[in-house]
């Protein structure tokens, strides 16, 4: 079980895996291609079977070594089911789940761990999110109201109602041709719409969205201090736990003196006497 454990922790062992991951999501997207499938088509159903297998038996190992606590890590349980949909039947009423294969190509980013703090990073970020969407919420539900009462009545298919307030307000925040699309035809009719338009691009586009980006670049940031701290801790525990071990072996050094002393302090004081006397005062002959 040990071995199992060590092989599978292996940094050679993601290697391989991340090959084979490459490899199989350049078969799924070649069989999307109707000009190669008659070149590939015959190996391209066993190799992604044979990768599919070689996926299924590293799932078990791992659940074999982890047993439970397999289940207590969220990256296990995204390759658990990403595994098990690819191995689901496609056929009836199930063979929509073939369109699912290529999620298998996900499993990169618990292979990766510069793809894996990424993907953390940006669920760390969903509550510091969370704030910003609802300000940006805010902001929408004002201008569409607002833009309905100014521009309902002359242009009805872009702000007849609120909703349809709302999607032209979000083609103008993307400023995918907010100018001549939107916004100058309606300057036509109404002069001063600029008044209007230019500050709701300026809230959302260039402020709420960096809002956005902001957050998940911190919450990157937090990430890479995060780890770096876990490093140094780690490292200094390890030296911790050297001394230890020095300061316990010159402990047992000290309470286990070296066999000539023993041997003295075994002799009897006269013959200790007498070699000192001995060796102390030459013989005057």
């Amino acid at each position: 079980m040990t071995s199992l454990r060590s092989l599978l922790d292996h940094p050679r062992t993601d290697r391989w895996l991340m090959i084979l991951i490459l490899i199989n999501a350049v078969v799924l997207g070649l069989e999307t291609h109707a000009e190669e499938m008659p070149r590939i088509g015959p190996l391209a159903a066993p190799l992604g079977n044979a990768i599919l297998g070689i996926f299924a038996v590293e799932l078990a190992a791992k659940i074999l070594v982890h047993r439970l606590g397999f289940f207590k890590n969220v990256w296990n349980l995204f390759d658990f089911a990403v595994i098990a949909i690819a191995l689901v039947p496609a056929s009836g009423p199930l063979a929509v789940l073939r369109t699912l294969r290529v999620l298998r190509v996900l499993r990169l980013i618990t292979v990766v761990p510069s793809l894996k703090r990424v993907v953390g990073a940006l669920f760390s970020a969903l509550p510091n999110i969370g704030g910003s969407t609802v300000l940006l919420g805010l902001i929408f539900y004002v201008s569409a109201v607002m833009a309905t009462e100014f521009y309902g009545e002359t242009f009805p298919e872009w702000f007849g109602n609120i909703f349809a307030s709302a999607y032209s307000l979000f083609q103008i925040m993307t400023l995918e041709g907010w100018s001549m699309g939107i916004v100058r035809p309606v300057m036509n009719e109404h002069p001063m719409a600029w008044a209007f338009f230019l500050p709701f691009i300026l809230c959302t586009t260039f402020t709420a969205l960096n809002l956005f980006i902001g957050v998940v670049v911190q919450a990157m940031q937090d990430g890479v201090h995060a780890d770096q701290h876990k490093a140094t801790s780690d490292n200094q525990q390890e030296i911790l736990d050297e001394v230890r071990c020095l300061r316990l072996e010159v402990a047992a050094l000290r309470n286990d003196p070296p066999p000539d002393s023993k041997r003295v302090s075994e002799a009897p004081s006269g013959s200790r006497n007498h070699r000192l006397g001995d060796e102390s005062w030459p013989d005057s002959n």
